[in-house]
């Protein structure tokens, strides 16, 4: 069916066998066939057998992104739509549909896309040449799919402005797909409203994944005084505040963050009891320990300090550091919450690093939870890329 043949070299495509969803380059013999890249491609091993199709792409490092096991699978219009109704159905019935990720890449078997849905508006982030090409039959599979269970989607817009796009051989795309509409959008998430800015936040613009992990937290804050740590918009703070904190402090870098933060704070009337300053929380903590600062509970939710192999050494510096302090603003007692969403902090690592802090900081911890990202991010188990999100919730005693 597929005339383009990419075969492994002999010993080479290990994860793909334990159920991985790439080929990398150096794994590669050779390409026959006429192609171009984003072309499907069909994979052999070195001794012939058929191990599935993908989208290929010499271009990139990651040459196979896996569709299908099946060689002779049809990649059509009807795939894709297919591939969406379980997605769809995998969150119907795991999570709160009102706002989630409706497909998470190669975790939900579409390698390279991702999209979002706040509320009425899907936001795209486009990773990958091959998928790139079918970026809007998925899009107008998911309106399809969607407004069969009553769903109508007022607009779609797309956030492909992220770097690895250039590793792909693509240029960075922000814009509508379809007719414009306002990117500011009302959602509500643990009984939070916010607005999200799906022009310019961050990312898509709001961070679904710590959904599960904000309402876990926020049955901690009752009574308590929290601080919040790289808070974005608002949302761990918010879910201290709605929980019945007495107080919470979040803080951010960014000031177009601590803007929309505050906004969200009047919008769920918690200004009163939750707020918000500008400022670097490696800079900030430290203060707040010299003025003899403590909290019920401390919230380090950090941007991912590594996104590379190459850089790991220097992010669990900024890891021990933001810990160690963050530490040491606990009450006797207290609890802190604490996480990385770098995928190259691997969770042995990470939890090394939180344990050296904790001797630094000459602290005992008693580990309450561990959790990942919510559900609908799911972790396709041998896809190791799908799995980034490590979440830690300790209570914090002196040492005895």
């Amino acid at each position: 069916m597929y005339q383009t043949i990419v075969t492994l070299k002999k010993g080479e495509g290990r994860s793909l066998k334990a159920g991985g969803m790439w080929v990398y380059d150096n794994e590669i013999a050779s390409v026959t066939g006429k192609h171009e890249d984003g072309d499907i491609a069909i994979v052999r091993d070195f001794d012939g057998f058929d191990m599935g199709c993908g989208f290929l792409n010499r271009k990139s490092r990651i040459s196979v992104r896996m569709l299908s096991r099946k060689k002779d699978t049809v990649i059509d219009a009807a795939f894709m739509e297919q591939r969406v109704r379980d997605a769809w159905d995998y969150r119907k019935q795991t999570i709160d549909i009102s706002s989630c990720r409706l497909i998470f890449g190669e975790a939900d078997f579409l390698p390279g896309i991702v999209v979002d849905k706040f509320s009425d508006v899907l936001v795209v982030e486009s990773l990958a040449l091959g998928i790139e090409r079918w970026k809007t039959v998925i899009v107008d599979a998911l309106k399809k799919v969607l407004a069969e269970d009553g769903i109508l989607i007022r607009g779609v817009y797309e956030r492909s402005d992220a770097k690895v796009r250039l590793l792909e051989g693509m240029e960075r795309r922000k814009g509508f797909i379809g007719e414009p509409f306002d990117t500011r959008v009302e959602i509500v998430e643990n009984g939070v409203k916010y607005f999200v800015n799906v022009e310019d936040g961050q990312k898509t613009g709001f961070f679904l994944d710590q959904k599960n992990n904000r309402a876990a937290v926020g049955r901690l804050c009752r009574g308590k005084k929290v601080l919040d740590c790289f808070t974005h918009t608002g949302s761990f703070a918010l879910n201290a505040g709605s929980a019945g904190a007495v107080s919470v402090l979040g803080v951010d870098a960014s000031e177009l963050a601590i803007e929309q933060a505050r906004e969200n704070a009047r919008q769920n009337m918690l200004e009163d009891r939750v707020k918000f300053q500008c400022a670097d929380v490696f800079a900030l903590l430290p203060e707040l320990e010299e003025q003899g600062e403590k909290f019920d509970v401390v919230i380090l939710d950090p941007p991912a300090f590594t996104k590379s192999r190459d850089s790991v050494k220097s992010a669990v510096r900024g890891y021990r550091e933001i810990n160690l302090r963050g530490l040491k603003l606990v009450r006797d007692g207290g609890f802190l919450a604490t996480c990385s969403c770098s995928h190259f902090m691997v969770p042995e690592l990470f939890a090394k690093t939180i344990q050296e802090a904790a001797r630094g900081a000459r602290k005992r911890l008693r580990q309450v939870e561990f959790r990942t990202q919510s559900c609908d991010h799911p972790i396709l188990w041998a896809a190791d890329q799908s799995y980034y999100l490590k979440f830690y919730i300790f209570q914090v005693v002196e040492d005895r």
